[in-house]
């Protein structure tokens, strides 16, 4: 008895000194960061714009930045980006902006956005200056609003037109003795061409060369608009292969000159009337988010909800959809009476049909109490737009990725998988011939077959018809925009699948004004996981152990591994969703 009370005392006074310990270490780490001073913006001050940096729909925390120095860094979201450079303007110590246009990691109708924003900024008489040491069309992309565009003497600039290129794994599951039994409904629903084909079919490449030249197009547009150079000419410069240096860029007017570093910063000095040998005031856009405070209006509130990433089934994850979660969130939205409007920023390419179907129910309900406005970022395509179709109004960008109403499912049959690359067999019993339809260790009956594809067409069906009653057209009409074929919002506005251009601030402005308020707060869901529930792991995000997998195989073979881990995902059920991801370069 002695020796079990000598055991449980030590364990108790282990256990109270590891909690204070823990106690003090959460302390430290919290009175660090409240100590810490603001940003002070000084007068003169230049913003910096790294176009490099994702703007996400959310911002982005690096929790583990505290551990390391006491200090929480993030990434501005991608709507905090814009009111920011709308801050900026108004702003009387923000004499311009610099953009860092080396790369751009931001889609492009998320930086058709910011490009807007800019835009509006310039119009303050405030100067915008573009530098970078390599410069790709997309940081181009919003580059070319600037009063100035630089780029490194040695450094090149790149224009060479758009691709996009797609991965086939049919050959990778014929050596692996793999079988994908593939049902679908629409021609253009291209999402399992990677299983069943080599290459791309006649309809896929027919609808991705459209999409495709809709934003090339539009960038040329763009890119004419700001630098008076006719589209015509700017098609043959990259078809011809004219541009292979920063100094060819200066010769066809692309860009106004090669400077380094230094000479940039000595232009920016002139700009502010200050003595060349004094230091530039700079501040990065993620710090003048801290000096400015978070502006999110008063009044009447606005349920901001942004819908990011992969549809899913039940709870989900924080970097994607769950339907459960998503629901509780427009109903809680629905009931509140403070919430006077909600606006869905949808950024998905789809994927459980179920999912999608449920959410798509409760954004039907929420429709009847409260006015419901979807605005729609880079992609808000197949179960993303199952999701959106129920709403007041929808707003996308030209470049906005959307359509593709078809559904698929996967059913692999990995018996031979088994068997010849395993010497794993399977035998057993049932009490019917439906009983174990749809197992993965043999081939699928011809009942079965029919069965499947029955479902699929049903739920097609169904598709169509929330798309018909959300858009006010008769469902023959829906059949011939449908078929899984994939639009931008340039031409989705054109067929009747989105109600106008415009970016987020426009979806919200529209809220407003339907719900006629003069004044409100917007209020944005869900919220993100705090630092205490990330460290003690009740958060199911593995977002830190992404970013290392991504830093250590590169962002291409990232892209690989997770194409590879949706092919498991579709498995699961039919599948609203969009085709494998694609980078356009």
């Amino acid at each position: 008895m002695k020796s079990f009370l000598k055991i449980f005392c030590a364990t108790l006074l282990a256990l109270v000194v590891c909690c204070i310990l823990i106690f003090v270490f959460l302390a430290g780490i919290a009175g660090g960061l409240m100590s810490k001073q603001a940003t002070v913006i000084a007068d003169k001050t230049v913003l910096t714009i790294d176009l490099s940096k994702k703007y996400e729909e959310r911002p982005v925390k690096n929790w583990q930045s505290v551990v390391n120095a006491d200090v929480l860094e993030e990434t501005p979201s991608f709507f905090d980006l814009i009111r920011l450079i709308k801050k900026a303007k108004t702003d009387k110590n923000i004499s311009g902006i610099l953009l860092i246009a080396n790369n751009n990691a931001n889609g492009f109708a998320t930086s058709d956005e910011i490009r807007n924003a800019l835009l509006d900024f310039k119009n303050s008489g405030k100067f915008i200056i573009a530098y970078g040491d390599n410069m790709t069309q997309k940081a181009y992309d919003i580059a070319n609003i600037a009063d100035k565009v630089y780029v490194s003497p040695k450094g090149v600039f790149e224009w060479v037109g758009f691709s996009v290129n797609y991965m086939f794994l049919k050959g990778t599951l014929d050596k692996l003795e793999i079988k994908p039994q593939i049902f679908y409904a629409g021609k253009f629903k291209s999402a399992i061409e990677p299983f069943r084909v080599d290459k791309m079919t006649e309809e896929n490449r027919l609808q991705t060369s459209v999409w495709l030249h809709d934003i090339y197009s539009d960038f040329l547009y763009k890119t004419s608009a700001t630098r008076k150079i006719d589209t015509t000419t700017l098609y043959q410069l990259a078809n011809s292969g004219a541009i292979l240096t920063a100094e060819d860029a200066v010769t066809h007017k692309l860009i106004d000159d090669v400077k380094y570093d230094d000479e940039v910063r000595g232009e920016i000095k002139k700009r502010l009337g200050i003595d060349e040998n004094a230091k530039i005031s700079l501040v990065s856009v993620d710090k003048y988010a801290t000096a400015v405070g978070d502006d999110k209006g008063k009044g009447d509130r606005i349920a901001l909800i942004y819908a990011t990433g992969n549809i899913v089934d039940g709870k989900g994850q924080e970097d994607n959809i769950g339907s459960e979660p998503y629901i509780e969130l427009l109903r809680k939205a629905r009931y509140d009476k403070a919430v006077k409007a909600i606006v869905l920023r949808v950024n998905s390419g789809g994927g459980s049909a179920l999912a999608s179907e449920n959410i798509w129910r409760e954004m039907a309900l929420a429709k009847k109490e409260k006015p419901v406005i979807v605005s729609m970022g880079d992609v808000a395509a197949s179960g993303g737009y199952y999701i959106s179709v129920a709403a007041d109004s929808i707003f996308a960008s030209k470049s906005t990725i959307t359509g593709s109403i078809g559904v698929f499912g996967v059913v692999p049959d990995l018996s031979s998988f088994f068997k010849n690359k395993l010497g794993v067999t399977f035998d057993g019993v049932a009490t019917g011939p439906l009983a174990n339809a749809g197992t993965l260790n043999r081939p699928m009956t011809e009942q079965e077959r029919k069965l499947f594809q029955t479902h699929i067409e049903k739920i097609y069906a169904d598709f169509k018809q929330r798309v018909a009653d959300g858009r006010n057209k008769d469902t023959a009409y829906i059949e011939t925009i449908a078929q899984g074929r994939i639009w931008t919002g340039l031409k989705a506005k054109e067929v009747g699948l989105v109600d106008a251009y415009g970016g987020l601030q426009r979806a919200i402005e529209a809220a407003a004004a339907k719900a006629k308020l003069s004044e409100y707060q917007i209020r944005e869901y869900p919220k993100t996981s705090s630092f205490v529930e990330r460290l003690l792991g009740l958060n199911k995000v593995q977002a830190s152990q992404a970013r290392l997998i991504k830093e250590q195989v590169g962002s291409e073979y990232y892209e690989v591994l997770q194409q590879l881990d949706k092919i498991r995902a579709m498995a699961s059920g039919p599948q609203t969703r969009l085709p494998f991801d694609f980078i356009i370069h």
